[in-house]
């Protein structure tokens, strides 16, 4: 590589670097795309259409409820919508499309031209891809699972749970998770050895630690649900006895491995919302986030602690006291990572000039709601409280407030955010802010309500309830918030469908953003960016207002991406990136048949491993001309992301 200099790379090697990076026109390119920027919008835009029919799900929900003794629905099909609501809620949006906002940007600010294992990146979006198309279709031909999102054992077990509902849970569980495990995995080495040239770990983007974080959680954590459902399947299918108490087994058992995955899960899904909003606040309010160090340690002990207390959610179980002491502590003690997050956010929007653009809006809406959620949050860790309002409405309107609050608005934020940089166009203001209001008003007429309904007695998961109870007030306002609500999320749809055909031009840089990612253009080019860029602080082009210097030295002819040092970010190695395949696409193809078929028949685990067998010698056979392409000095290089 030769010294850093600050002149623009030409056109001729601009033009070269498209060739080189393009991904191949039509249906195949589609399908054999390894672009991380674009498997990251897929990403997006299908958890969003998921969202949009979780939502519609939820609707269903809040009508049959809005009065007592309600015939809407049947009690049947009640058990499914929640089912799916809540499951489509947490394995189909919420995780992938936090996911998928790393897999977009990372690249992008640690200043990469691709990701690491870009392959197993277009794998992890098929599987996705695979296990909701699994789920829903179920669902549309009346196998949609009705056991509740966690399918709490022996409801879903061979004894109560009939038919193949519960397996269709259990195995959407598994495609999912592989994928979400597969795209962490590509995140977490992107982040430790594709980052430009002087990005330090202690100048990384606040985004790339909250996704760093994330990553090693999904690692740890999603095994853990994989090994509960696979041990569902197994007593369903081949009668085996991991949760059947009668025969030795522990019903307990299914309820420690999933809350081991479900809790951490919690802050799977907001961590990196937290970064989205660090990101959003230095921006707007035109200053460096304060307390930097503080953030970030605050991110890790959040990701350290959120394995430690699990068992908060069982603690109607029966379990010792001792260790529901433990737990509630650790309930409590969470709390305080996060409150020194909001407390460097409040200062940060202290001393800097804030602009109320919509999203920043959004984050203050994200502090107000997360907080309220968090304080019934610390409520729920102590076990008296927990005992006398478990699984009612106040459980209910809890979480909502924690997931909605703690990611959803700072993920309508970041979506905002980053449009004009994915689009290139930007989305309308006042609809924009339009739509932040009619969400934030909505959303706390919706669920603040069921804080009382679940104080007073009202049990979740209920198709309805008498007349006598006093609940209908409550519930009929909880519909309206929940409708208005609705309102808030088509103006915010609608308003970025119209920018992406009618927007104004976004320039590169449209909101003064001090990142990597506004270096380039908006949309970014396949290569990202032309040559590495040499990073000399956390905001790059605050601090070179034309640009960061760059190196020069990468191949245009062929795909190169360059490896840097873990801690200091010092050039290592320049390395050969895979060009589009198929064979993610088919191997896709290959595993569905296998999950799919076990479903029916255990034997499909024999037959279906012959040809996902096939095809991972097919995408691991050693590439003639991939080997050709790269460097003779980069051959020797052990070891290929693929």
């Amino acid at each position: 590589m030769s010294a850093a200099e600050t002149s623009a790379a030409p056109a001729a090697e601009t033009e070269r670097l498209a060739r080189t990076w393009a991904t191949p026109p039509g249906l195949w390119g589609w399908l054999t795309t390894v672009d991380p920027k674009e498997i990251g919008k897929r990403y997006i835009v299908t958890a969003i259409g998921f969202f949009v029919l979780a939502g519609l799900l939820a609707a269903v929900m809040r009508a049959q409820l809005a009065r007592p003794e309600s015939g809407l629905i049947s009690p049947d099909r009640y058990n499914q919508i929640f089912t799916m609501h809540g499951t489509t809620m947490m394995f189909l949006f919420a995780v992938p499309i936090m996911e998928a906002m790393g897999l977009y940007l990372v690249p992008l600010m640690v200043g990469s031209r691709s990701m690491a294992f870009p392959r197993l990146n277009a794998f992890s979006y098929w599987m996705y891809l695979a296990g909701g198309l699994f789920l829903w279709i179920g669902f549309v031909m009346n196998v949609g699972p009705d056991v509740g999102w966690f399918a709490y054992v022996p409801l879903s077990g061979p004894e109560y749970g009939a038919g193949k509902r519960a397996d269709f849970w259990a195995q959407m569980i598994t495609f999912t998770e592989v994928s979400g495990m597969a795209a962490a995995a590509s995140t977490a080495t992107t982040i430790f050895k594709m980052r430009a040239p002087g990005m330090t770990l202690a100048r990384m983007p606040l985004f790339v630690w909250a996704q760093l974080v994330t990553a090693f959680m999904i690692m740890l954590a999603m095994p853990a649900v994989m090994l509960a459902s696979s041990f569902l399947i197994s007593d369903r299918l081949i009668g085996t006895h991991f949760y059947n108490y009668a025969e030795g087994g522990s019903t307990l058992l299914y309820q420690h491995l999933f809350w081991f995955f479900g809790h951490p899960e919690v802050y799977i899904i907001f961590l990196p919302g937290l970064g989205m909003v660090s990101e959003i606040t230095q921006t707007f309010c035109r200053r460096s986030v304060f307390g930097y160090p503080a953030i970030v340690l605050s991110l890790l002990a959040t990701g350290f602690l959120a394995f430690g207390l699990w068992v908060h959610h069982m603690f109607a179980t029966g379990l010792p006291h001792m260790g529901d002491s433990f737990y509630t502590a650790a309930s409590m003690t969470i709390a305080l990572p996060s409150g020194v997050q909001i407390f460097c956010w409040l200062a940060t929007m202290w001393d800097g000039k804030p602009r109320l653009a919509t999203p920043m809006l959004f984050v203050v809406g994200f502090i107000i709601t997360f907080v309220m959620g968090g304080l019934s949050g610390v409520m729920l860790a102590s076990v008296p409280l927990d005992t006398q309002v478990h699984d009612t409405y106040f459980v209910v309107a809890h979480f909502h407030y924690v997931l909605i609050g703690g990611a959803v608005f700072p993920l309508l934020g970041g979506l905002y955010y980053w449009f004009p940089k994915a689009i290139g166009r930007m989305p309308n203001e006042r609809a924009g802010k339009l739509s932040f209001w009619l969400i934030f008003l909505g959303f706390h007429t919706a669920f603040f309500p069921m804080h009382i309904l679940g104080l007073w007695g009202m049990p979740r998961r209920v198709w309805t309830y008498p007349q006598d109870m006093g609940w209908g007030g409550l519930n009929l306002l909880s519909t309206l918030g929940a409708y208005v609500l609705a309102t808030g999320v088509l103006v915010y749809l609608v308003n970025f469908a119209m920018a992406y055909r009618r927007g104004r031009i976004a320039g590169p840089n449209p909101w003064g953003g001090g990142g990597l990612e506004w270096a380039t253009a908006s949309p970014p080019p396949s290569y990202n960016l032309p040559r590495p860029p040499v990073v000399e602080g956390r905001e790059p082009l605050w601090m070179s207002p034309g640009g960061p210097a760059t190196l020069q030295g990468l191949s245009v002819e062929h795909r190169e991406v360059l490896l840097t040092g873990l801690v200091d970010a010092e050039p290592d190695v320049r390395h050969g990136s895979p060009e589009p395949s198929i064979w993610p696409f088919i191997t896709t193809l290959s595993v569905s048949v296998l999950f799919v078929g076990s479903v029916f028949d255990e034997w499909w685990l024999v037959w279906g491993s012959i040809p996902f067998a096939l095809c991972i010698l097919g995408w691991f056979w050693p590439k003639k001309g991939h080997s050709k392409r790269i460097g003779a000095a980069e051959k020797n290089i052990p070891g290929a992301l693929a």
